[in-house]
């Protein structure tokens, strides 16, 4: 397996946490250093070291559902001093959080130490759906709606969100309360989405990530998934990625040339 999804699979992160580690050096295979991000490594068998200390994947993987509270940092650590999400979940096995939820959001978010299933619940090419409740200030009409379910063109982007799943569930003269269903993960997504076609958002909570619910979870306390959602998480991100258009090559470069793409692997020392 690829090196940055062997260290996320040992607890240490993302993948993009793993390759800043091998970038700046601090990852050996067989007693070499590596900086490679193309390398990879056959787990059982290849000795592969963090700042010299050998890790290896975990016997079996944890996952948490933890009911983030407004206030909470989605982050391992924070400059100054907030709390986050890792203080609210056991210390031991080592977990992160799988992708964000803005400080000023609560709700869901999956914690866990299985760097794979992470990367395939965040990527939008599986479609993983998360669903939102938001309530807004003044009333939506049906033009704001119709942007929202056929996508929109944020401040900043060079491409449109993708089409979303939008039900009012309640107007009121000076508020809207919404339900919202996407898979794509951008910054701040839903906030901008509502922003964009006028609705300054007075509330947000995410309710759903795939087949998995909040439900009664009180905020603030986490529980751990039962073998069932685990289940279903993997079978939701078994499937066909979703087909994207194929980048242009850069200027001058040959559409018609293979790169090499021979994965390095280090040779293990005598």
């Amino acid at each position: 397996m690829r090196l940055n999804q062997f260290l996320a699979a040992c607890g240490l992160g993302s993948r993009r946490n793993a390759e800043s580690l091998i970038i700046s050096g601090r990852v050996a295979v067989n007693g070499a250093l590596v900086h490679d991000l193309a390398t990879f490594v056959e787990p059982g068998k290849d000795a592969v070291t963090v700042d010299g200390k050998r890790v290896k994947p975990p016997q079996g993987h944890t996952y948490y559902l933890l009911h983030k509270p407004e206030g909470v940092m989605t982050t391992a650590r924070d400059p100054e001093g907030r709390p986050t999400v890792l203080e609210l979940v056991p210390t031991r096995p080592r977990v992160f959080p799988v992708g964000r939820l803005d400080r000023d959001t609560s709700g869901a978010i999956l914690l866990t130490n299985d760097g794979s299933l992470a990367h395939r619940v965040l990527h939008p090419r599986y479609g993983v759906e998360k669903e939102y409740m938001a309530v807004v200030e003044g009333k939506t009409d049906d033009d704001a709606l119709k942007a929202l379910r056929t996508g929109l063109l944020l401040p900043g982007e060079l491409r449109p969100t993708a089409p979303a799943q939008v039900e009012v569930i309640e107007r009121r003269p000076r508020r809207t309360r919404l339900r919202l269903v996407i898979h794509e993960g951008r910054k701040r997504q839903v906030r901008r989405m509502l922003e964009a076609v006028g609705h300054v958002v007075l509330q947000l909570r995410r309710e759903r990530i795939g087949p998995v619910t909040l439900g009664a979870l009180p905020p603030g306390i986490y529980r751990l998934l039962t073998p069932e959602e685990v289940a279903a998480l993997r079978r939701e991100t078994r499937g066909e990625r979703r087909k994207t258009a194929r980048r242009p090559p850069p200027p001058g470069e040959d559409p018609h040339a293979r790169r090499d793409r021979t994965p390095h692997r280090p040779k293990s020392t005598p």
